[in-house]
């Protein structure tokens, strides 16, 4: 298993720098240079102005030069500097990634705690009133746009009812020395989001869950076991459970770039500081150093965590090995 997963953590590194240059090479194609928009705004810029920083700044280097200038200094740390900000781009990155973590990851938490109990009842009442509502609720998820869900949850609950906050991280001016009281803050800025994000996320995963839970106990096994006198509740909880979760560890782990491309739309509908929206900015902003950062850690997350779906697979199954 150890050689296996440092196999994966190399192709892991070979892909992140083969799509590190790919993006690169593409933003470097988009129309609209910061310099001669900068150039053009001022009105003593002349063009031999322009031409002398592009030349200082080594902008009239071939794209493979700048690349490599630019990937030298990511992995020396230097993350570039902000055009947008005008600070240093760790100091932009390091609290968005936070926010756009804990957003992943409570959402990741509250689908898997519904989704599977629901899928699994949905399965176990196969043709049930319940399996028909739960189905439905499913059909409704998958429908609903992430953006437009979140716009009705901020008229409903912060326009209508004003119970919780149409968007932000937190309250300004929270006393930060009260770790109860920024905890209490963040969560009920955290829960239309998480909701709004949740919604496709609970969907899916409740139709994967239950399609894999009534193929799994049409197995021989489960009517061997049954056959054995264990109790329904053993049999679902050992034998069946254990072997239909193994294709919903895919879709999870596949869902989490799902979960990162929604939160993109979502932030911004939220106002949430994370690093979608600030890739979405950074972009139309010609923001290149700030945009490439954040490409690269969505791109590194969702790489690590196809990884741990492998590693999941021998947890689950014991009859996959990797040697």
């Amino acid at each position: 298993m150890a050689s296996y997963i440092i196999r994966r953590l190399i192709q892991t590194v070979v892909l992140l720098i083969v799509l590190s240059f790919v993006t690169y090479l593409m933003m470097g194609l988009m129309p609209g240079d910061p310099l001669d928009i900068a150039c053009s705004a001022n009105p003593d810029c002349t063009t031999e102005n322009l031409d002398q920083m592009k030349e200082l700044m080594g902008l009239n280097d071939p794209i493979y030069i700048r690349y490599g200038k630019w990937a030298a200094g990511f992995v020396q740390g230097d993350l570039g500097y902000s055009r947008t900000y005008r600070v240093p781009a760790s100091q932009i990155l390091a609290p968005r990634v936070v926010n756009t973590m804990i957003l992943g990851f409570l959402t990741m938490l509250v689908s898997l705690v519904i989704a599977i109990p629901l899928g699994v009842f949905a399965s176990l009442k196969q043709h049930s009133k319940l399996d028909y509502f739960i189905n439905m609720f499913a059909f409704a998820g998958i429908s609903t746009p992430s953006f437009w869900l979140g716009l009705i949850l901020i008229i409903v609950f912060s326009v209508k009812l004003d119970w919780l906050p149409a968007g932000g991280v937190e309250t300004i001016g929270v006393d930060q020395s009260n770790f109860f009281a920024v905890l209490m803050d963040r969560i009920q800025y955290l829960i239309l989001p998480v909701t709004a994000l949740s919604m496709l996320t609970i969907a899916s995963w409740v139709r994967y869950t239950r399609s894999s839970m009534l193929e799994t106990l049409r197995m021989d096994y489960i009517r061997t076991a049954r056959s054995k006198g264990l109790t329904e509740s053993s049999v679902i909880r050992r034998h069946a459970l254990r072997n239909a979760l193994l294709p919903v560890v895919t879709v999870v782990a596949l869902s989490f770039r799902l979960i990162f491309s929604g939160a993109v739309i979502t932030e911004k509908v939220f106002s949430y500081q994370g690093i979608g929206s600030l890739m979405f900015d950074s972009i139309m902003g010609n923001d290149f150093n700030i945009a490439m950062c954040c490409f690269l850690m969505i791109c590194l997350a969702v790489l690590l965590m196809n990884l741990l779906a492998d590693v999941l697979y021998a947890y689950l199954d014991p009859r996959i090995t990797y040697q």
